[in-house]
């Protein structure tokens, strides 16, 4: 088998790759003859490029800056995709990084000489390390529910969500408990003939600013799920959602009055035991994404649990793996700070330690609007 030689692989260029390859970087590592960064879409911007319109940056919950490179004077009316899809290219092209697009991840095998294979639809990598940071954006959760293959009307979910002008006139489901869902609902109740809010869980709405300590407390409990070998929940799930100005109107006013989950879907609607029933021309499944690690699969790395045991960023299982923008660090600022510790522990692990650097403070915890969904 004919592959490419390099010390390390970096899967996906959204902000956890994109942080990883910084480090790389300034840790001496020269793009394309020491590492590679491998990126599936067409284009720089990670998952943000295939944000709908209508989520303009100034609705964003938080984008952290990119280490190195400040994301300053955006217009908070632009769509988010422009904004941090341009502010993803400047920053490609200011640290020459040579993100290698479109490129398909198929799957990562043991080379048997100690190396891994990164197999994909571009060739083939040998490497000593892999940073695996590859989101969840390409794995929509859809639930399964009773009767949904019969329901006449359509059903769309936030990650090919086409914006509210697509629900004009129409009777609306919106199925989600996370922050997508809500943008979702409020911005589809002005033009929508009726819409209805269905969520599995209570929604636990949160009053006051999301400081560091909050942000230090959501992440623990995540982290705690991931060192444990359980599938990750997402840093938005333990921190409930933020009460705002425009959502407490909504609340007032009975758009954002909650239904349980439904038992079935019709062909003209959703369905409960008890009787009864909502008409719907569309249902919006807002229910988060799974993380896309189908590629890893040959290496075994799940535990009994389901998920995969972490350390940090490090796979316990196997430490050549380093999974970035992952469990705790599935947010903006966290995947930036996961991208500077799978560095160090690559150094280590390849024989190149060093001391670090050192940092002061703590930022709130910013999670990005779409990433994930409690439902």
């Amino acid at each position: 088998m004919e592959f490419s030689e390099v010390e390390v692989v970096v899967v996906g260029a959204g902000q956890a790759g994109l942080s990883s390859a910084y480090h790389l970087r300034r840790a001496g590592y020269e793009p394309g003859r020491d590492f590679v960064v491998l990126d599936r879409s067409p284009r720089p911007g990670g998952a943000w490029q295939f944000r709908w319109p209508t989520l303009t940056y100034g609705r964003v919950h938080g984008m952290h800056s990119l280490p190195g490179m400040e994301l300053t004077g955006a217009d908070p009316r632009r769509p988010s995709s422009e904004v941090i899809g341009g502010y993803f290219a400047d920053y490609e092209r200011a640290f020459g990084l040579r993100v290698r697009r479109p490129v398909r991840v198929r799957a990562v095998r043991e080379a048997g000489d100690g190396r891994l294979l990164v197999e994909t639809d571009a060739g083939v990598w040998a490497a000593r390390a892999l940073i695996n940071a590859t989101g969840t954006w390409d794995r929509p959760y859809w639930p399964r529910v009773r009767g949904q293959e019969s329901f006449a009307g359509r059903q769309f979910h936030t990650s090919r969500y086409p914006g509210p002008d697509a629900f004009a006139d129409e009777r609306v489901v919106v199925v989600g408990g996370g922050t997508s869902a809500v943008q979702h609902l409020l911005e589809i109740a002005p033009v929508a003939a009726a819409t209805a809010w269905v969520t599995r869980r209570e929604p636990v709405f949160t009053e006051g600013p999301f400081d560091a300590e909050r942000g230090r407390a959501a992440v623990a409990l995540v982290e705690e799920r991931v060192r444990g070998g359980l599938p990750p929940r997402s840093v938005v799930s333990v921190t409930g959602l933020p009460m705002t100005e425009e959502m407490r109107r909504a609340r007032d006013s009975g758009v954002l009055r909650r239904l349980p989950m439904f038992d079935r879907i019709t062909p003209g609607g959703v369905e409960w035991d008890d009787g009864r029933f909502v008409a719907a021309d569309s249902i919006v499944w807002a229910t988060g994404f799974r993380p896309a690690i189908g590629h890893l699969a040959p290496l075994r790395l799940r535990e009994p649990g389901g998920g995969i045991r972490m350390d940090g960023t490090r796979v316990v299982r196997d430490p050549r793996i380093h999974l970035v923008g992952y469990g705790p660090s599935a947010s903006t600022v966290g995947a930036s700070r996961a991208g500077r510790a799978a560095v160090r522990a690559v150094r280590a692990l390849l024989g190149h330690p060093s001391g670090g650097e050192q940092t002061s403070g703590e930022p709130p915890v910013r999670v990005a609007a779409g990433e994930t969904a409690a439902w």
